[in-house]
């Protein structure tokens, strides 16, 4: 079912010390260096509401998994092109983007992957033109596995694939959770973005009974948390009521830090490396190793 979730492994904590969620916090090791690199393992950011850090997530965990030796692929999976933007990728000169492999055959993905300024991170970059492709996919065969097949040729080369998704539950959407292992859901804390938590789950439901057996939820991840308000701590009570060790330990707070890097095209992990919101980055990083989100 697409509700289980592995639980978190060798990990340790005190009754006496609760984290944000209001459980007990437990402390996730420093990942063990790999021997070697891939298959990646495929993870959908996703949620169809817009504003509750998908792109933040996608970059800065991906820029935490790359500092501890994995070789990530960021895929920019929104018309907006926020993710390529976010890293320096000039979106309005390209002139071929992961839109082009979606429609048209001919293309390879090794064709559109960027390096990035971090080391062992690369980015498949998206722009307006990647808006055209829902319409354009309706008439395909199996038209929700391309992006599947897109990625296929890369698959070895990286340990982790991170899909950042456009804020919809449409094809592109689909097509992303099709071709993933796992899912994260960022939650901004607050009630309204609950609301469409629900129904993000019956579709990844749905997807998981038709498509793709496999896909799994790898946890909903607090975003945007101000724990010194009482509405952001019972939302996020509220969340782990509903959703258990679905929920991960590591909570995002808001900071301007996360404006910044972006408007510096960089991940907050090297823009303000010993910042707290950098941190809480690479404590994700290693609860999502922890719970086998990540190799």
């Amino acid at each position: 079912m697409a509700s289980e979730v592995t639980p978190p492994l060798d990990i340790e904590h005190t009754e006496a010390q609760r984290g944000p969620t209001g459980r007990p916090l437990p402390t996730f090791p420093d990942p063990t260096p790999l021997d070697g690199h891939g298959p990646a393992r495929i993870i959908a950011m996703c949620n169809q509401k817009g504003g509750v850090g998908k792109t933040t997530t996608t970059i800065n965990l991906g820029a935490a998994l790359a500092e501890f030796g994995r070789r990530v692929l960021l895929v920019d999976f929104d018309p907006q092109g926020a993710l390529s933007v976010g890293l320096g990728v000039p979106t309005h000169t390209l002139d071929t983007t992961i839109y082009d492999l979606l429609v048209s055959r001919g293309h390879d993905i090794h064709e559109i992957v960027q390096t990035t300024s971090i080391d062992g991170l690369d980015v498949a970059p998206a722009n307006i033109d990647l808006s055209a492709a829902e319409v354009q996919l309706v008439g395909e065969v199996a038209r929700e596995q391309i992006l599947s097949r897109v990625l296929r040729p890369v698959q070895d080369e990286y340990d982790v694939i991170l899909i950042d998704c456009q804020p919809s539950l449409g094809l592109l959407t689909v097509n992303a959770l099709t071709a993933a292992h796992g899912v994260i859901i960022p939650l901004e804390t607050e009630y309204f973005a609950m609301r469409g938590v629900a129904l993000l789950v019956e579709t990844i439901t749905k997807i998981t009974d038709r498509l793709n057996p496999a896909l799994t939820i790898d946890g909903i991840l607090s975003t945007m948390f101000d724990g010194r308000t009482l509405h952001s701590r019972e939302v996020v009570g509220s969340v782990v009521e509903h959703f258990g060790d679905q929920v991960f330990h590591t909570v995002i707070s808001r900071t301007v830090k996360f404006p910044d890097a972006t408007l510096a095209a960089e991940p907050i992990t090297t823009y303000a490396t010993g910042h707290s919101g950098a941190n809480a980055y690479r404590q994700l990083a290693r609860e999502l190793i922890s719970r086998g989100g990540a190799p």
